[in-house]
């Protein structure tokens, strides 16, 4: 049976799952590659490293079955920029979602007279982690350089130019710019005006269903495939996820924790709240995804594991050894609080210099007290976002769960307690990669609709009533300890180096 390949650009590493024309999985393949901070608050890779584990991802499914698939469809992580010259050369390394060195700027449009109808027309939050918040950072800081640029594009748009040399971006990945209208479907001419660029230095938007065939030759030996093979341009990472997780009906939210974590719903229009700031990207025509992200997922747990326990967190069995003994721990720590804000944080209360705290240290507290006060601290920081979600009117019955977590019946058993709500399993694999797939198979007409495919088993995790009460209480102290301490972070900020 043929089968297509499914794409996650990601931040920590490319990606690819292979489905036959029924959904299942029947090969995988992940490159990693590192995160740069050339200074405090800085994040960049290099371009080139990520088209070299496209390849290498690409190589490893068809190396392995043997077979030409049938299509390749591209998913990746947002927010990502690189200014790049007349030949399609990168004048700086890509900046990563985050990348905070455009706070400030970022803080100065929110504030500013454009900043609630820019949020309402491009549905994406003004933050560092904004596209356009970044390319106003670097005409005001790297002048030189933003003179130079000949184009901004995304790493997925850097990628697509070195299959086919044209510059096409999927609506997905433009509506998470802050440059892009999500109701007209086209370049926002008061974004461009903030940050001082033309339309013609952006790619073409297409809708995520667009395909391209025709590779040159060359690119089509090192893939090992075959120059009429068809590409689909996708969408984002976490558009994706919630088509992966069978997450784009009503009332169904998708939850990913990986480097970072998001929890998101699919809606029929945009759900805008300026206050919690909630992204609206789309999908597809009918289709938008709204939620909220946090920078501190999976990174908070490996910086606490690295840092404090000297033991490095490299494969599926590292998180086992760590998270096995939470279990043995009561729900909220025996009165340990943990705010994850070690990157700064986005929703919902999108301050880049919030800071990480441990609180209600007793002596009584011990190692697991700690690691489960960190998960807990997480599972809380996605919490309050589905608060702010269906405060405005986005209803939740059911959480549908993927990421690196997910091998923690732990945590989901935490994340499940916190929000009162069923937590569901479909998969352990990536679920951005396989939305791609999904959205292939349905590209070549080999599925009618996305719910064919939901046929999988599932398992399922109810919310315990005693442990959710001990949570609606320590929700409190988080909540409460984050609004005394806002002030102090700031403080504290300008003794970083």
């Amino acid at each position: 049976m043929g089968y297509v390949i499914g794409i996650d650009i990601g931040t920590g590493s490319t990606k690819a799952v292979a489905v036959n024309y029924v959904g299942k999985i029947i090969e995988t393949s992940q490159v990693s590659y590192p995160i740069l901070e050339p200074e405090p608050t800085f994040s960049e890779q290099e371009p080139e490293a990520i088209w070299h584990s496209f390849i290498k991802c690409i190589e490893g499914i068809i190396n392995t079955l043997g077979d030409q698939p049938s299509a390749i469809v591209l998913g990746s992580a947002m927010h990502s920029l690189i200014p790049i010259d007349g030949e399609g050369k990168p004048l700086m390394n890509m900046i990563t979602w985050a990348d905070n060195r455009s706070a400030l700027v970022a803080e100065r449009v929110r504030r500013s007279q454009d900043g609630e109808i820019l949020y309402e027309e491009t549905g994406t939050p003004i933050h560092a982690m904004s596209p356009l918040c970044k390319i106003l950072w670097l005409k005001e800081n790297a002048t030189s350089l933003f003179n130079q640029a000949s184009r901004f594009v995304s790493i997925k748009e850097y990628i697509w130019f070195k299959l086919f040399g044209v510059y096409e971006v999927d609506f997905s990945i433009a509506s998470a710019t802050g440059l892009f209208n999500i109701n007209r479907n086209e370049w926002n001419d008061r974004s461009l005006k903030v940050c001082g660029i033309r339309a013609t230095q952006l790619s073409k938007a297409v809708p995520t269903d667009y395909r391209r065939e025709g590779l040159q030759r060359g690119i089509a030996d090192l893939l090992s495939i075959k120059t009429d093979t068809p590409f689909i341009v996708g969408a984002s990472d976490g558009c994706l996820a919630n088509l992966g997780s069978f997450a784009i009906e009503s009332g169904t939210a998708a939850l990913t924790i990986g480097t970072s974590g998001a929890i998101r719903v699919a809606t029929h229009k945009p759900s805008i709240n300026f206050r919690a700031m909630t992204f609206n990207y789309r999908l597809f025509d009918n289709v938008f995804i709204s939620g909220g992200p946090i920078n501190n997922g999976g990174i908070a747990l490996k910086w606490y594991a690295e840092s404090f326990l000297k033991i490095s967190l490299a494969s599926p069995s590292d998180y086992d050894k760590l998270l096995d003994a939470i279990d043995t721990t009561p729900a909220g720590s025996n009165g340990l609080i943990f705010l994850p804000y070690l990157l700064g944080e986005r929703a919902p209360i999108w301050n880049s210099q919030a800071s990480g705290a441990f609180f209600g240290i007793r002596n009584y507290h011990s190692q697991t007290h700690f690691t489960r006060a960190v998960i807990e601290g997480i599972s809380m920081a996605l919490y309050s976002i589905m608060n702010a979600m269906e405060s405005s009117g986005l209803a939740i019955t059911k959480v549908h769960v993927s990421g690196g977590f997910v091998h923690s019946e732990g945590w989901l058993q935490i994340l499940a307690d916190v929000f009162n709500k069923p937590i569901v399993l479909i998969h352990d694999e990536d679920a951005s990669a396989i939305g791609a797939t999904f959205l292939g198979l349905k590209v070549l007409g080999l599925i009618k609709e996305y719910s064919d495919l939901n046929t999988m088993e599932r398992n399922i995790f109810l919310p315990k009533a005693e442990n959710h009460a001990v949570y609606k209480l320590i929700f409190k102290v988080y909540q409460n300890l984050y609004e005394k301490l806002c002030d102090d972070m700031a403080t504290l900020a300008q003794f970083r180096s």
